[in-house]
């Protein structure tokens, strides 16, 4: 098969994850979600607590102002005082995906790794979603929460990745045009949406 990767985006509670990791697991391929933390840690020598807090602090109100050779794989040296910055944890984990996606074959879940690999061939981009009361149903379930608390955890997580993507690409995370793939998780389940991606996998490498 010819080299190539997924890259999945997801809304909360809408099975994402497991969609990913069901798909690395029937292609027999690696799966990367958090763990590109640690390879970036690795890559830059960067705490990897810096780059999970930067997760979390990324603001909106941030203008995208990320330069193009970002998505290259540039990186501003250590010596510059900005070399800890939000900016630069972005970089490596971009470095880290680039990387990946000329090395191996593997599925990667969220870090705009989407936008990351757009001007790639044999990359796969999907995005998962669900109604909102499927999302809630499934969140209270996954963390014993009640409903209102499943509502509220939802639109944190939620504006926290939407507010992430714009902050780095300058583009909305659910624009449909982004993806090659937009899945309905709750009309589909799981296992259709694997079977999906995988049939339009093989469709995209001409197998």
């Amino acid at each position: 098969m010819k080299k190539f990767v997924v890259t999945i985006a997801r809304e909360n509670g809408s099975g994402g994850r497991a969609v990913g990791e069901k798909l690395a697991q029937r292609l027999g391929v690696p799966f990367y979600n958090r763990d590109l933390l640690r390879l970036a840690s690795d890559e830059s020598g960067i705490s990897e607590q810096l780059f999970a807090r930067a997760d979390e602090e990324v603001k909106r109100t941030h203008l995208f102002r990320v330069a193009q050779d970002a998505y290259k794989g540039e990186v501003i040296p250590p010596d510059r005082d900005d070399f800890v910055s939000n900016e630069n944890l972005f970089r490596y984990q971009a470095r880290v995906i680039l990387e990946l996606a000329r090395t191996e074959n593997c599925v990667i879940i969220g870090r705009c790794a989407d936008y990351i690999l757009k001007d790639y061939e044999n990359v796969v981009r999907v995005f998962v979603h669900a109604p909102l009361a499927a999302r809630i149903s499934t969140i209270m379930e996954r963390h014993n929460l009640s409903e209102e608390a499943a509502r509220r955890e939802i639109a944190r997580v939620d504006k926290r990745r939407a507010n992430y993507y714009r902050t780095f690409t300058g583009t909305d995370w659910r624009d449909a045009s982004h993806y090659d793939l937009c899945l309905n998780s709750a009309d589909l389940g799981l296992d259709k949406c694997v079977g999906l991606v995988e049939k339009f996998l093989d469709i995209r490498l001409g197998d």
